[in-house]
């Protein structure tokens, strides 16, 4: 610990701590713009400037690390002054126009600064610039009259995202943010996420989603979960007159830290579909509303009759439901009314063959964590540059220090250009890959725990005849594993999906050969699903879909996507009943459709794809005549005489985890 003065107030703190977070430390606030705690220091804005005794010159105190001893000033006169001067130079450099902007009046940093220190005018007249404003994303704006270039954004799509779309173009009063080679900002390789606009201290890029619909202040602030999958990020909802404002990352989340993909920010604000606000039932070939009271009534006379028949009903639920409601959907269908046929929309394609191979070999799976100091990656079937985009990010962000990238995938992807070995393996031929992978370090003598291999050459042999990779090409991404010191293994639905354990074993006996997995600790993981796939996993909900004479089918989607082949094989039941938030072909083809609550009008537990229970919060109230999820559950199961058990730590107990649950 190092002992530090500011402001007459002594401090102990770690050493290599900044005078700035020192300050913080002890509750005193200094002035800042360019500096956010998600990114590294930058010094640029020099708003933070702080008096040092012994020091002829006022420094950053962002950059500037404490010293034992060391004596600290923060609210000198000299100091105030030196700030207003910054504030009018940054005020004077662009068109800072507050009354015509979007975040004057409480969220422009820049302008609350400028109030902190008494200044109601700057004595510098402007630059009057005319930079073109960027409208062509459709999600924010780019306008760099309001930009004060302290490079939170540059640094946020680099640092956060790992994407390196911004960066800064010309030199002095004429430097712009731009994206790529000075292409729109919608033609550019941004991927969406919008983690430069929340870094944003100014109005220079503006979250067109949510403009001009309040200030912050007038807002409420509801911290919860993201269901987009199972990543499980932190976030903020801001939330006014029952409408979902914005979505921010939490800059507390133990998952993202902040940064978030565009599904999660994005999605649940511009959502398109049509909302069902009535109970309907099917009358005479057409959904006609009826009351909640009709409704479940019909449901109950053609569910009772099948209690105790294994073939009479097949149940479904979406894993963006809550741990609760699937808790009381299992303990309903199949203890209750005994049905033979329960299960997940997923059908268990993310988590079946990981699920397998964790009964006889128990808890296998790292953390998330792992992705941010790994030098090395391999993905597997996973293509984290479209789904589960925050763990790509974790690792996206180290490539250009270093971390080298491995990606195996038949299809071509983003990814791709980001690898420095991009395997396109035939479909189906992935075992033989990691064999083949596994035989070239052994034969090269790179393993760090020996496994038995006594055909080398044979399994190498076998790997170019399947994957139609060369030898060479499966030689080097395998010296690239066996030569990482923190390497790390991400699988997702590309190897899950053909329900074959060997391939997940051959990947764990992979992991221990390169020594990715000891004693303690493990860095190989799968990605899941969606939100509460590993809940669902834990539960057994995770059986092929198979109607076997089955004469109802009862699918709990909630507010989930409904895919193609769901409604096809829904279709061919006999009487169908479908527990959904919005309108779809499924719905359109139900005998009795009952509208429940979205994700945000309901709270409840999700487990997300490295074992963390996280629960969600109500951010909003649903319409007047839609129910929460878990209370149809419990109402259909009382007009039965049943009552369903709710205890969802229990439920995910009852199997053994690949991942370890806290």
């Amino acid at each position: 610990m190092v002992q530090i003065t500011i402001n007459n107030k002594q401090i102990d703190v770690p050493e290599g701590t900044t005078v700035l977070r020192a300050a913080e430390m002890a509750g005193i606030q200094i002035p800042k713009l360019c500096e956010h705690k998600e990114l590294t220091p930058y010094g640029g804005c020099r708003l933070c400037i702080v008096e040092v005794q012994g020091v002829r010159v006022p420094m950053a105190s962002c950059t500037l690390p404490v010293n034992n001893g060391m004596v600290v000033n923060t609210e000198t006169e000299a100091i105030k002054k030196s700030r207003k001067f910054i504030l009018s130079m940054l005020f004077s450099e662009r068109n800072h126009f507050c009354p015509f902007c979007q975040v004057s009046g409480g969220d422009c940093e820049l302008q609350n600064a400028a109030y902190h220190e008494e200044m109601t005018h700057w004595p510098i007249q402007p630059g009057w610039n005319d930079f073109p404003v960027d409208t062509s994303h459709p999600y924010f704006v780019l306008d760099n009259n309001r930009c004060i270039l302290c490079r939170r954004c540059v640094r946020a799509c680099a640092e956060m995202a790992g994407n390196f779309t911004l960066s800064v173009a010309e030199r002095g009063a004429k430097s712009m943010i731009v994206a790529d080679t000075d292409v729109p900002l919608g033609d550019s390789t941004c991927i969406k996420c919008g983690s430069c606009v929340q870094v944003c201290p100014t109005g220079a890029l503006i979250d067109r989603t949510s403009a001009y619909q309040g200030h912050d202040e007038k807002m409420t602030e509801i911290k919860s979960v993201c269901v987009g999958c199972s990543v499980g990020c932190s976030i903020n909802i801001l939330v006014r007159d029952n409408r979902i404002v914005r979505i921010e990352g939490d800059w507390e989340g133990s998952v993202n830290h902040g940064v978030l993909c565009e599904h999660g920010r994005y999605d649940p604000t511009t959502e398109a579909r049509k909302r069902i606000t009535t109970p309907m039932m099917k009358k005479n070939g057409k959904l006609e509303p009826v009351s909640w009271e009709d409704a479940l009534n019909a449901v109950k006379d053609k569910l009772q009759p099948l209690a105790g028949n294994k073939n009479g009903i097949a149940a479904l639920a979406s894993t963006r439901l809550n741990a609760e409601t699937l808790t009381a959907f299992k303990d309903l269908f199949e203890s209750k009314i005994q049905s033979g046929m329960v299960t997940s929309i997923e059908e268990g394609v993310p988590s079946s063959a990981v699920m397998k191979f964790s009964e006889k070999q128990g808890e296998f799976e790292g953390k998330l964590d792992m992705l941010r100091s790994a030098d090395a990656v391999m993905c597997v079937g996973a293509n984290i540059g479209r789904s589960h985009m925050v763990a790509g990010f974790l690792f996206k962000r180290n490539l250009n220090k270093g971390t080298r990238f491995i990606n195996i995938d038949p299809e071509e992807s983003e990814l791709d250009e980001l690898a420095n070995i991009s395997l396109k393996a035939k479909p189906g031929s992935d075992l033989a890959l990691i064999k083949g992978m596994q035989a070239v370090i052994h034969k090269e003598g790179l393993e760090r725990s020996s496994l038995t291999i006594t055909n080398a050459d044979e399994w190498i042999a076998q790997a170019v005849s399947a994957s139609g990779i060369s030898a060479e090409q499966i030689a080097q991404a395998a010296r690239i594993l066996a030569h990482s010191v923190t390497p790390v293994i991400l699988f997702g639905k590309g190897v899950t999906a053909q329900r074959d354990e060997k391939i997940v074993e051959a990947l764990y006996q992979l992991a221990v050969q390169i020594g990715a997995i000891d004693q303690e600790r493990s860095s190989l993981l799968s990605i899941k699903g969606e939100a509460n796939s590993l809940s669902a996993a834990l539960m057994g909900l995770d059986q092929p879909f198979k109607l076997d004479g089955q004469k109802v089918t009862y699918v709990a989607v909630g507010d989930d996507y409904v895919s193609k082949y769901l409604v096809e094989k829904a279709a061919k039941s006999a009487y169908l009943v479908v527990q959904a938030s919005y309108e779809s072909k499924l719905t359109e083809n139900a005998d009795v459709v009952l509208p429940v609550s979205i994700w945000a009008e309901q709270e409840g537990h999700y487990v997300n794809l490295d074992g963390r229970a996280q629960k969600t919060a109500k951010a909003i109230s649903a319409p007047e005549n839609v129910r929460d999820n878990l209370d149809v559950l419990n109402d259909l199961a009382k007009r039965m005489n049943l009552a369903l058990d709710t205890d969802w730590q229990t439920a995910i107990r009852g199997r053994k985890s690949s991942v370890s649950l806290n």
